[in-house]
């Protein structure tokens, strides 16, 4: 399958080429409705070994909060948990639209039999989730086990059924441009529904080289097989800023079409309050 596509790339010309898109073309896309749009693209995420029963709670009660406070604005697209948190979240969620997405498949290691990703996806879907985001098993890849990086997709993707399933490839921990290429394509042939740049817990997380790389694979497998796949960066969106890169990346290489959270998804917690803020003109500390 990889034969198919142009692997073979450099990666000081994937990174000359994200600068420049930055460098061009991010500034008009500065605008108040842009910055609303991506409050509807964010997966709302509390991943904290701190997490309990009430803090998920007092975190989804924010969310269902949130359309009184700011009738005029976007809902969040999702809050993200950890699995044990899919009942609390499911039961307590009361605005339509919002999904409840779960990290599952031993995240944020991959480290686990597949009976364990298993049982543990479907006990997350049973409980209420309405997606789940996986980790590619990085060492299988990295050791050029494709195939059972791509059997262990597909298996969780059966799983899933038509709940959408978010496959991240942890790019900082890929050694180059053609890895993140061939990790995009494997991820995407073996049944994801988006493929996501990082989880978070390993340095770097999302960059906007990364993110070019992903979104050109993205690009060149619609072409082939007319399969539309979504992005999600994640993982080090600190500032609005950040947020505004990876909107104008996905805008610059896949078209007005993949603007819509149902293709495009930013992971984080720390952006919602930050794009909030300059929507509204005020500091706000809502989430």
């Amino acid at each position: 399958m990889l034969s198919q596509y142009d692997t073979d790339i450099n990666d000081e010309e994937m990174a000359r080429i994200a600068t420049r898109i930055i460098e061009d073309k991010v500034p008009e896309n500065n605008t108040v409705e842009v910055k609303k749009f991506l409050m509807g693209s964010v997966e709302l995420t509390s991943l904290k070994t701190t997490d309990s029963d009430e803090s998920v709670l007092k975190f989804t009660e924010r969310v269902n909060q949130f359309e009184d406070a700011y009738p005029t604005l976007p809902h969040v697209a999702t809050i993200c948990v950890y699995p044990c948190f899919a009942g609390i979240v499911s039961q307590s969620l009361e605005i339509e639209g919002v999904e409840v997405a779960c990290v599952s498949g031993s995240f944020p290691s991959s480290q686990a039999l597949i009976e364990v990703k298993v049982a543990e996806t479907a006990l997350a879907l049973k409980d209420g989730a309405t997606e789940i985001d996986m980790v590619m098993s990085v060492g299988k890849f990295l050791s050029g086990d494709y195939e059972t990086v791509c059997d262990e997709i597909s298996e969780l993707k059966a799983v899933c059924g038509e709940h959408k399933l978010k496959v991240i490839l942890e790019t900082g921990l890929l050694p180059d441009a053609s890895a993140i290429k061939k990790a995009s394509l494997l991820a995407m042939y073996a049944g994801a529904d988006y493929i996501k740049t990082s989880t978070g817990k390993e340095k770097p997380a999302a960059t906007p080289e990364a993110a070019y790389v992903m979104c050109c694979a993205i690009k060149e497998y619609y072409e082939k097989t007319g399969i539309r796949i979504g992005f999600k960066p994640a993982g080090g969106l600190n500032s609005v800023h950040d947020a505004l890169v990876y909107y104008t990346i996905v805008k610059e290489v896949l078209g007005e079409e993949w603007l819509t959270n149902q293709y495009l998804r930013l992971g984080t917690s720390r952006l919602a309050n930050l794009l909030l803020s300059e929507v509204t003109g005020e500091e706000v500390r809502f989430f």
